[in-house]
């Protein structure tokens, strides 16, 4: 899921001003668990680059959006301005949405910092908000292990310098609940030069 979401995340920052500008869908356009692709390409029109990965064994079917700017307002000085949308289905439905953005406006950066505070079997969703703020992605199975859990997803990434010289920067928190919204696991990653 992440490989397939930042390679076209940096594939739009490397073509300067490309694809199309979008939105971030509301939470009652597109549903987890019920939506189709179908409603995915009737919310979002054509996806910018599709897929297919293999998910605790399962094939799963991914539809990508991405847009960038060489002249926008970045999150950080110096920072390529650009945001990335996945859905993922199974099945024909949706199990997966993974926003990213690097926008001054709608930066999905967080503070890792807070990362070590989520203790499994204990914390619950709300506290996971509480701590770092509405998520920018979410997940089910296939997605994660735990066929009756959901997650919760939390990424940033940046580009910056020039076509000669690009700095990446990416950090990646994905945070499983089971079926009673306590912490499950927690899966935190971060590479690249700020």
């Amino acid at each position: 899921m992440t490989g397939f979401v930042a390679s076209a995340f940096l594939l739009a920052l490397l073509t300067g001003c490309a694809g199309t500008d979008f939105k971030r869908p509301g939470t009652a356009d597109l549903a987890l668990g019920k939506s189709t692709m179908a409603d995915v390409t009737r919310v979002m029109g054509s996806p910018r680059q599709t897929g297919e990965i293999l998910k605790n064994e399962q094939k799963v079917q991914m539809a990508q959006y991405a847009y960038a700017v060489s002249g926008g307002t970045g999150h950080r000085p110096g920072v390529i301005p650009a945001r990335s949308m996945t859905f993922s289905t199974f099945q024909d439905v949706l199990v997966g949405e993974e926003f990213i953005g690097s926008f001054a406006e709608d930066a999905t950066d967080f503070d890792d910092s807070k990362v070590s505070a989520i203790q499994k079997g204990k914390t619950t969703r709300d506290q996971v908000t509480a701590l770092l703020g509405k998520p920018s992605g979410q997940a089910l199975y296939p997605l994660i292990k735990l066929k009756t859990g959901n997650a919760a997803i939390y990424h940033y990434v940046q580009v910056s310098g020039t076509v000669f010289s690009l700095k990446q920067y990416q950090k990646l928190l994905i945070v499983t609940f089971d079926e009673n919204n306590i912490v499950n696991d927690v899966e935190y990653v971060s590479n690249g030069t700020l």
